[in-house]
């Protein structure tokens, strides 16, 4: 299995980049999705099964991939400035 990690932030979004990616459907700054599947496929299948996620708009962003074979950092959060 692995881990398929999917982060789309919006803090900077403005009318130039109106072909950003739209990844759920309600209004957010950041977007977090995190996933254990054996696909890329079988992981945009599951988080079509939640409410919002938008798994079109997820294809086009490239998420971070994670073996589950060896002990491994998977998330490290630092938020604010």
């Amino acid at each position: 299995m692995k881990v398929f990690v999917w982060r789309h932030n919006r803090k900077f979004h403005s009318w130039s980049m109106i072909n950003e990616p739209n990844v759920h459907q309600d209004f957010y700054t950041d977007a977090i999705a995190v996933v254990v599947a054996a696909t890329i496929d079988e992981a945009l299948a599951e988080l079509a099964k939640e409410q919002g996620w938008v798994p079109e708009e997820l294809k086009r962003l490239e998420p971070q991939v994670y073996e589950l074979e060896k002990p491994k950092v998977l998330l490290q959060m630092v938020c604010g400035s």
